[in-house]
């Protein structure tokens, strides 16, 4: 099995409506795709909210405390990632509005090899505010 790990930075106050469009667009056609076993998107705030924005050398000042956020997806072959992904399966699948919330163009896709265990605990619904 293969987990297929794709990464973008998002503002935080706009992360919620990030993670939803992410949820709509490349989490729903995972969970469509043949060979995908499991899909889920991460989250983690990049540093805390009192960091102090100064202008850099351009003038531009940063766009505050930033989320990023974690595209993670189990295949079960490289076939299937291509049959998602197109024949480089190292190149990012982007939808429009992508670039409207991403402060840096993701560089990466990456996958490792993976062994899935899955316990028959039942998982908890809620999710994590933020």
């Amino acid at each position: 099995m293969i987990a297929r790990v794709w990464r973008g930075v998002v503002a935080r106050d706009r992360s919620r409506a990030y993670v939803d469009y992410v949820d709509a667009t490349g989490v729903a056609e995972y969970r469509r795709a043949p060979g995908c076993c499991l899909s889920a998107i991460l989250t983690r705030n990049l540093e805390p909210d009192t960091v102090p924005r100064q202008p850099d050398d351009t003038g531009v000042v940063d766009a505050g405390p930033r989320v990023e956020v974690i595209a993670f997806s189990v295949w079960v072959s490289e076939t299937d990632i291509q049959a998602f992904a197109g024949p480089n399966i190292h190149a990012m699948v982007l939808y429009p509005e992508d670039e409207e919330y991403l402060l840096e163009p993701p560089t990466l896709v990456h996958h490792d090899v993976t062994s899935l265990a899955v316990s028959a605990t039942v998982l908890p619904t809620t999710e994590r505010d933020f």
